[in-house]
């Protein structure tokens, strides 16, 4: 199976495989899609295949093909790839939360019907044209907050999300999202630390709405999603919906696909790369945190969380990246290896006499910056010793 850790031949074959299918991806996203598609179909009739079969196919799945998803915005398909490995891979831990979800489902029913009764209430006085309803989390989204949080099933205060999806017009989707918030905070104490704006900076992969986690009745914390019918297209079909919008604010969606199908191409136009090192490299930005970076002139830059200086020079160009030195973050001179946060502006240090070298890769993480680094070391030793041939010649 494919891990981390494992360099057998059988590996480096399943990695060869998914380098050829990024290749066409690169070339035609649509291939991609049919080949997520397959690998769900082989996912839910696993209950067939013998365990050794089972394991193996489920850990792939969790390993690439549902960050994959994930990273092409195909979250109902990410999320039931995670389900459905777990299913195999974990299955005590699964039983038992499908369990007690079902156990609790009237509970929860009745609970999300006391929520939303006065925000339906409001929205229809209001005049909009809406949907609203309460879905549960994952089974892998929960045991994942169970093991990360140290908590029990029944402390995770997030076993369910409120969705509402507004029928509004193009012109009209933000200001009709932020309309919606306000109602809700009139009714319920927002988190301010658990707000995540994702309309002003959508996510890399074209995701868009506005969530707010408020204080519910009985003392639980909820959490709402808000966004439109047009938004709710990108995040349930993500790169399938590329092609259904062609005008408006669907053009951010369509240029930050387009901008990650080129540093696919990037990272796979290197023909000395080994498989394994892209693979690895190529999955660390596939299921990330984002931060949102400046550059001084105010572009916008999306960058995974842990990213450092060195990151951002190389996500500008190879080669700002091979002759940076170090760089001012919100004026203040800081290291290559300085870690970025959300809002920080930059502004990258150069000098022709840089090069790179290799603790450069002890510090980076995105595997655009990695690649470049590499090709720079392969080429810098590559002509060292002619270098040094010609300098005995003229001496």
């Amino acid at each position: 199976m494919i891990d981390g850790n494992n360099n057998s031949s059988t590996t480096t074959a399943q990695a060869e495989n998914f380098k050829k299918i990024l290749l066409t991806l690169a070339d035609d996203p649509r291939v991609i899609l049919i080949k997520l598609a397959d690998r769900m179909h082989n996912m839910r009739t696993l209950d067939s295949m013998a365990r050794e079969k089972q394991l193996k196919i489920a850990s792939e799945t969790v390993f690439i093909y549902a960050p994959l998803a994930h990273r092409l915005g195909l979250y109902n398909i990410k999320s039931e790839m995670e389900d459905l490995a777990m299913k195999y891979t974990e299955q005590e831990t699964y039983r038992e939360i499908a369990k007690k979800l079902k156990e609790t489902k009237r509970e929860r029913t009745r609970y999300v019907n006391e929520f939303i009764k006065p925000i339906k209430e409001v929205l229809q006085e209001e005049g909009f044209k809406f949907e609203i309803y309460g879905r549960p989390k994952s089974i892998h989204s929960i045991s994942h907050k169970i093991k990360t949080k140290g908590v029990k099933f029944e402390e995770v205060y997030d076993l369910f999300a409120i969705r509402i999806i507004m029928d509004s017009a193009i012109e009209k989707e933000k200001s009709d999202c932020w309309k919606v918030y306000s109602i809700i905070t009139d009714f319920y104490h927002p988190s301010p630390e658990r707000t995540r704006d994702w309309l002003s900076n959508p996510k890399s992969n074209g995701y868009e709405a506005l969530h707010v986690t408020v204080m519910g009745p009985n003392g639980k914390w909820v959490e709402v999603q808000i966004r439109s019918k047009r938004m709710n297209d990108y995040a349930e079909k993500g790169l399938a919906a590329h092609w259904r919008y062609k005008e408006g604010s669907s053009n951010v969606q369509e240029s930050k696909f387009d901008q990650w199908f080129t540093q696919i191409r990037e990272i796979l136009n290197n023909p000395d790369s080994n498989t394994l090192d892209f693979l690895a490299d190529f999955k660390s930005n596939l299921f990330t945190e984002e931060i949102y970076v400046y550059t001084p002139k105010g572009d916008l830059r999306i960058l995974p969380v842990g990213s450092t200086t060195l990151d951002f020079a190389y996500s500008i160009h190879s080669a700002v990246g091979n002759k940076c030195i170090g760089a001012k973050v919100n004026y203040k001179l800081v290291p290559l290896s300085h870690k970025l946060r959300s809002g920080d502006q930059v502004e990258i240090i150069t000098t022709n006499k840089q090069k790179p070298s290799d603790d450069w890769l002890n510090f980076v993480i995105t595997a655009k910056a990695k690649t470049k680094i590499k090709d720079a070391l392969k080429e810098e030793k590559g002509s060292w010793p002619w270098t040094a041939r010609i300098s005995w010649n003229v001496s």
